[in-house]
């Protein structure tokens, strides 16, 4: 079979597989009772990043082929989830945080490597067969998007999205992934008989990139970004779904059929995705950055000001500048990262991208929004009070991501080389 069919497929089930759960679990914890812990969940998800994607990396870099290890990650990952959605089903409304919460955070322990292990997979059998990996690899990716768009679908049209039943498509998807990983072209490991340093023999020379003031430079700002990556997903659900509570909004759409409505995010990302060699051609990395930045202000920002009624064009922009804002940044910046190392890291290092945004970033993001909605959207006493804090909220997260903007716009400084992209 074609390699770019094999990995096209590969992507698709990868994004699936989060995209059966990641937007509608807030509205499944609000139902049994947990809203106040929504942003823990999501929160959890960067806390493995901040060690487990280096980790697996480095045994990827070293000791056991990435494809292989894609495969195992996801068989446990799927494991878990499975046991999380049995758990759920025989507790019915009566769930306790504890339980659920540590199977899920095992399962995304697992999950969350998987992200840069499938780059990395792609990226050496791209180039295995003799590709240019920023011209091939994001109309691949592109597929990993169509995945999650209809896995969210699926979700919404089942039923599945404000109950249990999310957690178990979310396993099969990754049973069958799993499987099929282990069929994928070898990917190399760097073993050798020479004498190396304990630096060298942990993989960790990923983290000497920070002596390089240009990646450092990138790492933190990419941290920083990376504050805004969850919110939407966690809240985004619940903020919408909440306007079933006003008979004004009651009958829409949009207020019952959240994860349909956020699909659209999705839809605008398989565009984006394929304008991304263009735009790293023509304007460099510190340019299309800067686009992913102003689109995260326009993404908080719609949501604030809009409705679910006469007020749904904005959710529909909102929806619209995703795409802009989430692949700009995570596959730009993943490809960023592959040109700027060594093959001998390039693993480790897009483990440390991970760290740097799903990890740190997001965990702050998470944590702070679920602070900032806990404070002026769960402590209120009626529907409408709740709506007018949600409004509050995403203009704060707003006001947060074009102060990051302005700073990166004067301390980044990158010269962009249009030839060296194009190689």
């Amino acid at each position: 079979m074609n390699i770019k069919i094999r990995l096209t497929l590969m992507n698709f089930l990868q994004y699936a597989i989060w995209g059966s759960y990641l937007t509608s679990m807030g509205s499944y914890l609000m139902n049994v009772g947990l809203a106040p812990r929504i942003g823990l969940f999501y929160a959890m998800q960067g806390i493995v990043s901040l060690f487990m994607p280096a980790l697996i990396g480095i045994l990827a870099d070293r000791w056991i082929q990435a494809q292989r290890l894609l495969g195992f990650c996801h068989l446990i990952a799927a494991l878990f989830m499975c046991s999380a959605g049995y758990y759920a089903l025989t507790a019915g409304t009566n769930v306790a945080f504890g339980t659920l919460f540590l199977l899920y955070a095992l399962s995304v322990a697992f999950y969350m490597p998987t992200i840069a292990l499938s780059n990395s997979v792609a990226y050496s059998a791209l180039e295995g067969a003799g590709l240019d990996t920023v011209k091939a690899f994001p109309p691949i990716r592109v597929w990993g998007t169509v995945g999650f768009i209809c896995s969210m679908l699926l979700c919404d049209a089942a039923g599945f999205q404000t109950t249990y039943k999310q957690f178990f498509q979310c396993a099969l998807l990754g049973l069958l992934l799993g499987c099929y990983a282990f069929s994928l072209p070898q990917c190399p490991t760097n073993l050798s008989s020479e004498r190396k340093t304990l630096v060298d023999a942990l993989g960790l020379k990923a983290f000497a990139l920070f002596k390089q003031k240009k990646m450092a430079i990138f790492f933190i700002f990419s941290m920083l970004l990376g504050v805004s990556l969850q919110i939407t997903n966690g809240f985004a659900n619940p903020f919408i779904t909440s306007f079933r509570n006003i008979p004004e909004y009651a009958s829409t759409f949009g207020a019952n059929h959240a994860n349909a409505l956020i699909s659209l995010s999705q839809v605008s990302e398989t565009l984006c995705i394929l304008l991304i060699p263009f735009c790293l051609k023509r304007f460099g990395i510190k340019n299309v950055m800067l686009m992913s930045m102003t689109a995260w202000v326009l993404r908080f920002g719609f949501f604030g000001l809009g409705n679910p009624g006469s007020g749904v064009w904005m959710f529909i922009l909102s929806m619209i500048v995703y795409g802009v804002a989430f692949d700009f940044f995570n596959v730009s910046g993943s490809l960023f990262v592959n040109q700027e190392t060594d093959t001998s890291i390039r693993s480790s290092a897009q483990g440390l991208f991970m760290i740097m945004t799903n990890g740190i970033g997001a965990t702050i993001g998470t944590l702070g929004a679920q602070a900032v909605v806990n404070k002026l959207v769960i402590s209120q006493p009626d529907p409408i009070a709740m709506t007018h804090g949600w409004s509050s909220s995403w203009l704060i997260f707003a006001g947060y991501a074009l102060v990051v903007a302005v700073l990166f716009a004067i301390i980044f400084k990158y010269k962009h080389n249009p030839q060296a992209i194009a190689k």
